[in-house]
């Protein structure tokens, strides 16, 4: 080798070595915010992620989830939503009334996105449907039109059935007057008396339905909330000892209830996803529209029929979306 040559390459040796920049991807911090238990909500947290992943998001590469739940204790919430607020997440997601509310009292900034709730703008959470403004929007079912269509459900099934126990969480997502408002007017027409049996706690169940039988009541109607969707089972359990005709959500139909009718609260959690990724694109929560469910479900447990010594009407049967024989 030349002189010449071999002092140009010992210049190009010492030359900086010049990396092409990896473009950085930011990785989104979804806050969310639980009324129940992880166990009690698996299967609407595993919709929510199952939501995100069709959208192209991916745990730990390019979203990160925040898990803080009340375990049932409604009065941790808005702890836990200030919590939330304080990492600086870029979106809350949360269900229930009370959920809600104690994410818009922690934050105005941060986008709420409601997974599921029983009535968004009776309770003052969201202005309109439409136009929901401020930093929330997301999904809303009629917990008011459910509570009535499950008591006329209940009728049709049960002629002979005079009062009605309504198993209900006092401080869940049915604390608005629309809802004690049309379960009146429906029992009235249903010439139905009804008992309130309000429980906060699982472990009063049993407790609670037991004083409704002694003091009367020859069927049972119930309304979602955290506390008693994830508790379905054990509801299933009671309601089945006592031998009592009764009818709730979903989540009770799937438990071995005898009928239940509503729409899914696990649907309503995958559609959460749609609006986080619609936000973390730039929209903003104020103008997308609250989503409402437009397929409600019947379904009837023949074996629990059966089992209860009940005939369920063939009418009734026929329009079943789900009958478990």
């Amino acid at each position: 080798m030349h002189r010449r040559e071999f002092i140009a390459l010992l210049a190009a040796a010492s030359w900086p070595i010049v990396v092409r920049a990896q473009p950085i991807v930011k990785i989104a911090r979804i806050g969310f915010l639980g009324a129940a238990s992880p166990s009690e909500w698996a299967s609407k947290v595993e919709a929510l992620r199952a939501g995100l992943r069709d959208l192209g998001y991916i745990e730990g590469k390019n979203i990160v989830i925040e898990f803080r739940w009340a375990e049932g204790k409604y009065d941790r919430l808005p702890m836990l939503a200030r919590g939330l607020a304080a990492l600086d997440v870029d979106v809350l997601v949360t269900h229930t009334t009370p959920g809600v509310r104690a994410a818009k009292q922690a934050t105005t900034r941060i986008p709420i996105v409601i997974a599921a709730v029983g009535d968004a703008v009776a309770a003052g959470l969201v202005e309109s449907i439409a136009r929901p403004g401020g930093n929330i929007t997301g999904s809303s079912f009629f917990v008011p039109e459910l509570a009535s269509k499950r008591l006329g459900l209940l009728k049709e099934a049960f002629p002979h059935v005079k009062r009605v126990g309504i198993l209900f969480n006092p401080v869940g997502i049915v604390q608005t007057a629309t809802w004690g408002d049309a379960m009146a007017s429906a029992a009235k027409s249903l010439a139905i008396e009804m008992q309130e049996i309000p429980v906060r706690e699982p472990e009063h169940f049993e407790g609670a339905l037991v004083s409704a039988v002694d003091k009367g009541i020859d069927a049972l109607a119930m309304s979602e909330d955290p506390v008693l969707v994830g508790n379905a089972r054990p509801i299933v359990d009671v309601v089945a000892r006592l031998r009592l005709p009764a009818i709730g959500f979903p989540e009770f139909g799937e438990a071995g209830g005898l009928m239940a009718y509503g729409a899914s609260i696990v649907e309503m959690h995958r559609l959460a996803a749609a609006f986080i990724d619609k936000i973390l694109k730039g929209a903003k929560p104020a103008e997308l529209p609250v989503q409402q469910p437009t397929k409600f479900e019947l379904i009837i447990n023949l074996r629990t029929a059966k089992a209860l010594g009940l005939m369920i009407p063939p009418a009734l049967l026929a329009r079943a979306d789900e009958v478990i024989e």
